[in-house]
């Protein structure tokens, strides 16, 4: 069970991509770790249920659709956060386009160009208009959302995992750059995380691949970016982290194992 810790009283962050699945989850944690809440999304009424939702729950919420790829909609973002609470301590950069399946060959310019700008373009300019705003106050923090596709090509998926890859080197290039003024930037690794409500058998298959035994809930990422959000991350900065049930530190998944899960050793409680 999640502690109620109030580790974000008066703070203010930013959540983009928050009206559903793991933005939303990571939205609702920090509100009810006191922080003021600004939710973004392109869907104007999954937005607005998500605020209603914390608002009811005793937490600081406003909504704010903008689309990330768009300048002027993201200053409207950062403008209106601004004219609201004055400031911005954390930016969770999670919006993104996940269901761009096509296969290379089938691909073409403006796939590519839709893809890049909303994965990758939107954390650039997200990022730029908080850092801004960080610097000048000598403190701030920023996550990324990547994917195993960064490291771990998917199949049928070039540029969704050319965007993650450019979003694991903007966060060390960045973390760079701006530690001297204060602002940490890290990035998570979403591992299989059920945002849609997958259907149960699928669901249990694709837990049989991960480690731990079981696909992730969208709350699986809400604790490690409140984590890297607060002080107790205060020395970590630059840094990628996995949060997927330990699904990329295996070379084969146990199906095809050499030493499958059936070799493992059966234990019974108390021995």
């Amino acid at each position: 069970m999640t502690q109620n810790v109030q580790r974000f009283v008066n703070k203010v962050v930013i959540v983009t991509g928050a009206a559903s699945g793991i933005g939303r989850a990571i939205a609702q944690r920090f509100a009810r770790e006191g922080a003021h809440v600004v939710v973004n999304d392109v869907n104007a009424d999954a937005t607005a249920k998500t605020v209603q939702a914390m608002i009811d729950a005793g937490g600081s919420a406003l909504a704010v659709v903008a689309d990330v790829s768009d300048k002027s909609q993201v200053d409207r973002l950062f403008d209106t956060t601004l004219e609201h609470f004055g400031t911005v301590d954390v930016l969770v950069n999670n919006a993104g386009l996940i269901n761009v399946e096509r296969h290379f060959l089938e691909g073409d310019e403006a796939w590519w160009d839709r893809v890049l700008s909303v994965n990758l373009k939107g954390v650039f300019l997200c990022s730029l208009r908080a850092a801004h705003i960080m610097a000048r106050r000598h403190h701030g923090v920023i996550i990324n959302m990547s994917s195993g596709g960064a490291s771990h090509s998917h199949r049928g998926m070039a540029a969704y995992d050319a965007a993650k890859g450019g979003i694991e080197s903007l966060t060390r290039a960045t973390a760079l750059d701006l530690a001297p003024y204060g602002i940490r930037v890290n990035a998570l690794v979403p591992g299989s995380i059920d945002t849609q409500g997958m259907d149960p058998q699928i669901k249990k298959e694709r837990g049989v691949t991960i480690p731990l035994g079981r696909v992730g809930e969208p709350e699986d990422m809400a604790g490690p970016a409140v984590f890297l959000a607060s002080e107790d991350a205060g020395y970590i900065t630059g840094h990628i982290i996995a949060v997927d049930g330990g699904l990329l530190s295996q070379q084969r998944p146990p199906q095809v194992d050499i030493f499958p899960l059936s070799r493992f050793p059966r234990l019974e409680e108390g021995e």
